[in-house]
């Protein structure tokens, strides 16, 4: 499955082990993993700034992710499209990767459910379907 994992699940994934952590790993071993510039410059800023890891390790990842994820260039989306214009960008690549499912925590995101048929669901959801299927 082609899926975009929004920073907020990505900074949650690095910065502490649980089901964030679990549900990139997931995403890394059975999905592709779509990225823009914009989610892992984010990601790093706040690993960094706020999570206070030092700049090597975020680093690594950066690269790491770069070596697991394909990146695309966002396609543009209405400024109407969510209540958050920052959110605009995750859609943009689900657009653009055509992917099949988005992976967030974030509320403005999570509201819409689904964008341009693509199901918005959140870290817990994408762990319970995948678990879900696992089992068929």
């Amino acid at each position: 499955m082609r899926v975009v994992i929004d920073a907020n699940v990505l900074i949650a994934a690095y910065a502490a082990r649980g089901l964030c952590e679990a549900t990139v790993e997931l995403c890394i071993i059975n999905d592709d993993i779509i990225l823009t510039q914009e989610i892992v410059d984010d990601l790093a800023e706040k690993l960094i700034k706020k999570i206070k890891l030092p700049t090597i390790k975020v680093a690594n990842i950066v690269a790491y992710l770069k070596n697991n994820a394909r990146f695309v260039e966002p396609a543009r989306i209405p400024r109407d499209a969510c209540r958050d214009p920052d959110d605009l960008n995750v859609l943009g690549a689900s657009i653009a990767g055509e992917a099949e499912c988005i992976i967030t925590g974030d509320d403005d995101l999570l509201s819409l459910q689904v964008y341009e048929g693509v199901p918005i669901v959140s870290p817990r959801q994408y762990w319970e379907r995948f678990k879900k299927s696992e089992r068929r």
